[in-house]
């Protein structure tokens, strides 16, 4: 059924609310505010009743794809289920009404709460000490990355080379050249591996360090560690670990005990906090005692059964987010953490290991596997096959839509031509997954049946296939503008 925009159910005088009675002095807005703050004129806001707004959201909520809604195998991304509980406890008051501006007797809750979720963070991942500063993961690369220039400093030295994979996450080289890095790529192997060879030929005394996702984005687990961190410490270079696959690792593999210097961590991802929903996000960066030092100011320390926030870092890079960062997403990875603990954690790597190679092994022979290694928790095929008979990876991917299923990552990484990247996660069902490998199979068939229906989907979303270059190019969001 065709639905109105909710400007165009707007009636003049229509209410959808009823204010409670002032129980304070009424002043004039005038008398509070300066003038030049003032809205002289009615903002232009719908007028509609309390039915109609509730039918505009749930009417929105089911035209967006989540992971409420269905499968959302977005390599790379991690989509996983959020359990309700994690959003149930950053919305208690005693979370939920803190004002950052408070003083520290007055916050000890918070303060034990990102303190604690520190040392378990610590703990997962293997390193000596953590800031939760960083909004982001980009953020937290880029901190991470401070950090090694400042390494580098204090031993009198300007570096200026981050060496990078061919197989590494997109925001690696982009973070490096904020930084004032210049990049040089290194290339994989057939096996998906760092080339040995391209690395030790790229190794010099202008290198400050290298950036590895593990797995990387081909989900292969890198086991050439060793090599790599002895490559590096000839000249004195460090290991930064991109930790957005952590979710792969967890109580199986710990980071720090395996060569790196430091690494981000994607609470908003790897912890099952709204990553699908558009943000906040939160990238805690762990290193081990060569960076400790240098960590964004304040860290959270505990001094006698009680919690500081530590601003007297004489070495430290300085502050990198307003504040400490962002809380909720701190309560929903600390409930996370601690409602799975010690043995549920491994579990859920397992399950996504698990899910991972299923989908692979029955997807494999429909398409090409350009890099045949074992793999973690995602896996990356290529649609060359399908490419050949008509169909493009893209076309796969809307056509993928109209069955109800979010389609994966496409044309990344780099490394594949016609690339599908694919994670599952652990928190789906064998019978999910067979409903994916299904409709795959279906569109196959329908490039040599019906070509068309692949080449003109989707179908059944509220926007058809897009002209996305058009769309970037001429982007117009303005209702009332396409209205005059």
């Amino acid at each position: 059924m065709y639905r109105k925009l909710i400007f165009e159910l707007s009636k003049e005088g229509r209410e959808g609310h009823t204010l409670p009675h002032c129980d304070v002095p009424v002043k004039k807005n005038e008398d509070l505010i300066p003038d030049k703050y003032l809205r002289h004129k009615a903002a232009n806001l719908p007028q509609v009743a309390e039915n109609e707004v509730v039918r505009h959201f749930v009417m929105l909520s089911t035209l967006n794809h989540h992971v409420d809604k269905a499968f959302y195998p977005l390599g790379s991304c991690t989509m996983k289920y959020n359990p309700k509980i994690n959003e149930r406890l950053a919305g208690l008051p005693g979370f939920m009404n803190l004002h950052p501006e408070q003083p520290a007797e007055k916050v000890q809750g918070a303060l034990r709460l990102m303190y604690e979720l520190g040392e378990l963070l610590k703990e997962i991942t293997g390193f000596s000490a953590i800031t939760l500063q960083p909004a982001a993961g980009a953020q937290g690369e880029l901190t991470g990355l401070l950090l090694i220039k400042k390494y580098h400093q204090m031993k009198g030295r300007q570096r200026t080379v981050i060496l990078v994979p061919d197989s590494a996450h997109g925001t690696n080289p982009a973070s490096a050249a904020i930084c004032g890095f210049r990049i040089k790529t290194v290339r994989s192997t057939e096996q998906g591996l760092v080339d040995m060879e391209d690395l030790k030929a790229k190794t010099d005394e202008n290198v400050a360090g290298i950036m590895l996702t593990n797995p990387s984005t081909l989900g292969i687990f890198e086991t050439q560690l060793k090599e790599i961190r002895a490559v590096m410490d000839e000249v004195d270079a460090l290991m930064y670990m991109d930790g957005a696959n952590l979710n792969a690792l967890f109580g199986i593999v710990r980071p720090g005990e395996t060569g790196f210097d430091v690494m981000h961590i994607n609470l908003h991802k790897s912890f099952s906090t709204p990553h699908g929903g558009g943000g906040p996000g939160s990238g805690p960066v762990a290193v081990n005692d060569k960076l400790k030092d240098y960590l964004p100011a304040p860290i959270i320390i505990e001094k006698n059964g009680r919690y500081l926030l530590e601003y007297n870092l004489p070495e430290s890079i300085g502050s990198v987010h307003s504040f400490y960062g962002n809380f909720a997403i701190f309560v929903r990875a600390y409930a996370y953490i601690r409602i799975l603990g010690k043995s549920g954690l491994p579990q859920v790597t397992r399950h996504a290991i698990i899910n991972a190679n299923y989908l692979k092994a029955q997807l494999k022979e429909l398409f090409e596997l350009e890099y045949p290694a074992p793999t973690m928790h995602e896996f990356v095929l290529s649609a060359e096959k399908q490419k050949k008979r008509g169909a493009k990876a893209l076309d796969i991917a809307k056509r993928l839509l109209d069955y109800g299923v979010h389609p994966p990552t496409v044309y990344f990484p780099l490394i594949v031509k016609e690339a599908m990247m694919i994670e599952p996660t652990e928190s789906e069902s064998k019978e999910m997954l067979d409903v994916f490998v299904q409709s795959l199979k279906q569109i196959d068939r329908e490039i040599d049946e019906n070509l068309e229906t692949v080449l003109q989907a989707p179908h059944n979303t509220p926007v058809r296939r897009l002209d996305e270059a058009g769309a970037v190019k001429n982007l117009n969001i303005n209702y009332f503008k396409n209205k005059v």
